[in-house]
């Protein structure tokens, strides 16, 4: 993540794009503190920790989630899995977005690590597959209210002073467990089981909870926002075009996997309710690429999209189709937290500000390329590491892309704005994983991927059309994100 940005930053998976509010409560600090002086160190190691936790438990998930599909009989689903994740966490952002300006963000923070725990609990005791996907559900209805409190929280109780080292922590968050996070998945999963993959963390999450939330009492609780008719308004009609988006997401989804006459009626609701929800949601413009901030807004999506539901389906490929264990399979996306981290670092230089959009459209070839050479190791001549090589440089790409974009938005986005501005960021990149996920399983529903289901722990060159109906598609999707690359400055006059 782009350690330049992270005052107003966060990462999604690496980097969400929520602005921190520019006139933030936290009052001047004595210039020698730093976030673990005596008046921030509990909230930070709190909040920092509460972060790492929820980051492990986001980048191990992948790996193991072809044994749990496997086990559950609902490989025909996995795209489901994800994508219900996303659906439910749209919601949850704008709400606690809402929740926290009018009454603080300490209740938003509480119930939504609840809800990632209770829905952590659910899907590892899950006996069955609809049910797993309604534990990833509630999970991600918790994690957007989590992930929205936090960043307010960080204005709130930090001086804008410190607010850089708060986020470069929280960047340094995602950045291990990307490394550690599929190798100990695999590992657990392989000598213990999948189910303590999830079961083994909401434990974890009391402790950096306790130790902050007597901080966060005491320097971030309370409403900033005065409750104004015309706020209260507002309020409401974001929280119905949010949730319109998420059932109408839900319904594209359903429809996109049951692949029968009778799924049109749900997949016309969906659509009758997500478009008019994502014009109304995001700036004019973005669905034609208008140069500027729309452009701006939909290369998030594209780039987030494309790439995760691409990710998504790299350790099903390599445990079906190459009879790789799970931790193998998981090493293979290893590399790639600190490549991107590395992508981040580098479109932050200062001598590089010139060539950002260059680099933004070097950064999404890099991520056409690795999608589409991923399915090459369908072919057992090529070798399994390759799309480990592969994924390397296409999180680097990612890296130069999604810092980049929260950049150009809040250089394009007047102060009162910047909060709308990056919600319409975070929006693009959620919806866009809900629906190119639930496009890819589609594909891979239509082609017979949910028979492989029983070669998990045999090399099989079984239906690898279906894989490359997943991939090949995300490349073109990743490629026609460079040409967006080419449209995020204003047009000059």
């Amino acid at each position: 993540m782009d350690l330049t940005l992270a005052v107003m930053t966060a990462p999604n998976p690496r980097d969400t794009g929520v602005a921190v509010p520019a006139d933030a409560l936290a009052t001047a600090a004595d210039p020698d503190e730093t976030v673990l002086s005596r008046p921030y160190r509990a909230l930070s190691i709190g909040v920092v920790s509460v972060v790492l936790l929820i980051a492990f438990e986001a980048t191990a998930v992948g790996t193991a989630m072809p044994v749990a599909a496997r086990e559950l009989d609902g490989v025909s689903l996995y795209a489901f899995a994800f994508s219900g994740y996303f659906t439910t966490s749209l919601f949850g952002m704008v709400l606690s977005g809402q929740w926290s300006d009018r009454r603080g963000p300490l209740g938003p923070l509480t119930w939504g690590i609840a809800s990632f725990a209770a829905g952590l609990l659910l899907a590892g005791t899950a006996g069955a597959m609809w049910l797993f996907i309604l534990g990833r559900a509630v999970q991600g209805f918790g994690g957007g209210l989590v992930i929205v409190a936090l960043y307010v929280i960080v204005g709130r109780a930090y001086p804008e002073r410190l607010r850089p080292a708060i986020m470069a922590a929280f960047a340094a968050s995602w950045v291990v467990p990307s490394i550690v996070g599929p190798l100990a998945s695999g590992a657990v999963t392989e000598h213990v089981g999948w189910r303590w993959v999830f079961l083994g963390i909401p434990v974890l999450v009391v402790f950096p909870l306790a130790l902050a939330l007597p901080q966060i009492r005491r320097l971030a609780s309370g409403p900033v926002n005065e409750d104004t008719g015309a706020a209260a308004s507002a309020d409401r009609r974001r929280i119905k075009l949010a949730l319109a988006i998420s059932f109408g997401a839900g319904f594209l989804q359903y429809a996109a996997q049951d692949l029968r006459w009778a799924s049109l009626l749900p997949g016309a609701l969906g659509l009758a309710l997500l478009v008019p929800a994502v014009l109304g949601l995001l700036p004019r413009g973005t669905y034609r690429a208008a140069r500027g901030l729309p452009s701006v807004v939909l290369l998030r999506g594209v780039a987030a999209g494309s790439f995760i539901a691409a990710e998504s389906f790299v350790p099903l490929m390599l445990v079906t189709q190459r009879g790789l264990s799970p931790t193998l399979a998981g090493f293979s996306l290893a590399a790639g937290g600190g490549t991107w981290a590395l992508g981040s670092w580098v479109q932050s230089r200062p001598r590089l500000e010139p060539y950002r959009e260059r680099l933004m459209t070097l950064g999404m070839v890099l991520v056409a390329a690795a999608i589409a050479a991923a399915p090459s190791v369908l072919i057992d001549a090529v070798p399994a590491w390759t799309v480990a090589a592969a994924w390397a440089f296409g999180c680097f790409g990612m890296g130069l892309v999604i810092s980049s974009t929260s950049v150009l938005l809040l250089q394009l986005s007047a102060p009162s704005e910047a909060g709308t501005n990056s919600a319409a960021l975070q929006i693009s990149d959620g919806l866009s994983n809900v629906l190119l996920l639930a496009a890819g399983g589609a594909a891979f529903a239509a082609l017979g991927g949910g028979t492989v289901s029983h070669a998990a722990t045999q090399a099989t060159a079984s239906h690898p059309a279906a894989f490359v109906a997943v991939f090949l598609p995300m490349a073109a999707v990743a490629l026609a994100g460079a040409w967006v690359a080419a449209r995020v400055r204003p047009a000059t006059t």
